[in-house]
């Protein structure tokens, strides 16, 4: 075991040192992907910066404060919107360390549901699994739609700020921009890893700075129309605008915003089957990911408080994102066509990458047969080497999830499920390494050490009080409508298919490489393929 670890370590240092040693590099990773039972079927076309750029861009910062700018404004006003930030930023980082500890160690697109597998007692290993994976993809799938979705109403914003009022699209035309959005989204998530990896680089560039350049715009455009409050009260004036009497219940929803936000973050462990010298990218692009989006968000967010002239005039707005109103307000019809532009941009990319995670994740899952379907959905087109099936299922199902943005309180009930669904197969992983896996794991070249303990107890901690949290909808006016619709749908089908049929065919993670691993090397690579052409 020593031995693979240090393999493993001394070949990640050549990534990119030349061809000859990228090729080596390569090929340690889908040896050590033997090792994990699974044959190379993709081209690992990923550099660390290109891994780096894909989880980062997959949160889209200005795009997803934007869409959840909202939440902070009625659940507390300034404070929810500055310190509603913060404080899970710091506790999502403990969950992204314990993730990029497990990806260091497994580095697979299966992902989260191997870890389970690998890291549960053998008897429950296959149900650690089933759970963690059926949660993962409720959570990849809703949150295409969330994005696409929100990406579909910045463009309705857009045009009503555009026409002065004069055309204000309802949920009707809003769909049918949603559908157009995700018919695009399924070409671009159709084409091969090196195209996909190239345009990572063009997201990172456009995200980070439309953030910027809105931080900038808030802060210097506020001041000078005299419209920014000071810096007392955009620290501290609170304003409880969400119909729940209690104020300190109220400020834990404006919670809800970072939680959308940092989600997809996994998506660095599930192109590590595409990553040259995954075992190294992947824990370093999770937590730069993650760190980089929580500072860069804390810091939008600040702009926006201290730009936030009056919270009532905001949430008194008639568009569908009231970020809108605020640039509005600050910029001026131009200014703010100008930024939201951009931002429609992002959140576009942001939809994008989050495609090609989910798409990752289905076929995965499909690869273990355990998807309905599971031989048509973990095809590789043999053009692009990519699971072009799989991301035109993602699609089609989000299409199907966008019916719910014709109610207000389902579509909040859609977001709610990308983050339950999420973070629940974020912690069945971090609990196991923290249970019945504290001597399963072989540690990869980043490991937590013994500081493993403490930080998976804070992660699995905050997502249990989190997915509570979040049950609730942000008014006080709880009916069954805003619960978990999706979440309990899920939840009850992978259950009873469970009971009745799966618990007796479905194993876990299955071998797809010939012999026990030990000293493997995949049977068929594709970069023997390619070089033999």
């Amino acid at each position: 075991m020593p031995e693979k670890k240090s393999q493993v370590t001394t070949t990640a240092h050549e990534v990119g040192s030349g061809g000859e040693s990228l090729y080596s590099v390569r090929r340690a990773d889908d040896e050590q992907l033997a090792n994990l039972g699974y044959k190379s079927e993709f081209r690992r076309e990923f550099s660390l910066f290109e891994t780096i750029a894909f989880a980062f861009s997959i949160m889209g910062v200005v795009a997803s404060v934007t869409s959840t700018y909202s939440f902070g404004l009625y659940s507390g006003g300034h404070v929810g919107m500055v310190f509603g930030w913060l404080i899970p930023s710091i506790f999502v980082m403990s969950i992204a360390a314990s993730m990029a500890e497990l990806a260091s160690a497994m580095p697979t697109s299966a992902g989260l549901y191997y870890f389970s597998a690998k890291l549960a007692p053998e008897r429950w290993s296959a149900l650690a699994s089933w759970i963690t994976g059926w949660a993962n993809i409720t959570g990849q799938v809703t949150l295409v739609c969330s994005i696409d979705f929100t990406c579909a109403q910045m463009i309705t914003t857009a045009l009503a700020v555009g026409s002065d009022g004069a055309i204000n699209l309802g949920a009707g035309p809003t769909y049918g921009i949603l559908l157009a959005i995700l018919f695009t989204h399924g070409i671009v998530c159709s084409a091969a890893t090196s195209v996909l990896a190239k345009l990572n680089i063009f997201y990172v560039l456009v995200n980070v700075g439309t953030t910027l350049a809105a931080i900038i715009a808030l802060l210097v455009c506020s001041k000078n129309n005299g419209e920014r409050v000071s810096t007392a009260d955009a620290f501290t004036m609170y304003e409880n605008n969400t119909g729940w009497a209690n104020s300190g219940w109220a400020f834990l929803l404006a919670f809800t915003a970072p939680m959308w936000t940092l989600t997809g973050y996994d998506s660095a462990a599930h192109i590590a089957e595409e990553t040259a010298g995954a075992a190294r990218a992947a824990p370093i692009a999770i937590l730069t990911g993650v760190g980089a989006t929580a500072s860069l968000g804390w810091l939008l967010y600040i702009a926006a408080s201290y730009a936030t002239w009056s919270v009532g005039d905001i949430i008194g707005t008639d568009l569908p994102l009231p970020m809108g109103q605020l640039f509005l307000n600050v910029l001026g019809k131009k200014g703010m066509l100008a930024i939201w532009s951009l931002i429609i941009v992002v959140q576009y990319v942001t939809g994008a990458a989050q495609g090609v995670d989910a798409s990752r994740v289905v076929f995965a899952f499909a690869r273990d047969n355990a998807l309905p379907g599971s031989r048509w959905w973990k095809k590789m087109n043999p053009y692009t080497q990519t699971p072009v099936n799989a991301a035109w299922l993602v699609m089609v199902l989000s299409g199907i999830c966008g019916v719910l943005g014709f109610s207000e309180a389902a579509l909040s009930s859609l977001a709610g499920a990308a983050v339950i669904g999420l973070y629940t197969s974020y912690a069945v992983p971090i609990l196991l390494r923290i249970t019945s896996g504290r001597d399963k794991l072989v540690p990869g070249p980043f490991s937590l050490g013994k500081w493993y303990l403490p930080i998976g107890i804070i992660a699995v901690s905050w997502v249990s009080f989190i997915s509570v949290l979040l049950v609730f909808p942000g008014g006080s006016d709880v009916t069954a409508d805003t619960m978990m619709v999706i979440v309990m749908a899920v939840f009850l089908f992978a259950s009873l298919s469970w009971v009745l049929s799966a618990h007796k065919w479905f194993h876990g993670p299955i071998r797809t490489v010939e012999g026990d691993g030990s000293k493997a090397s995949p049977s068929t690579s594709v970069y023997d393929e390619k070089r033999s052409s």
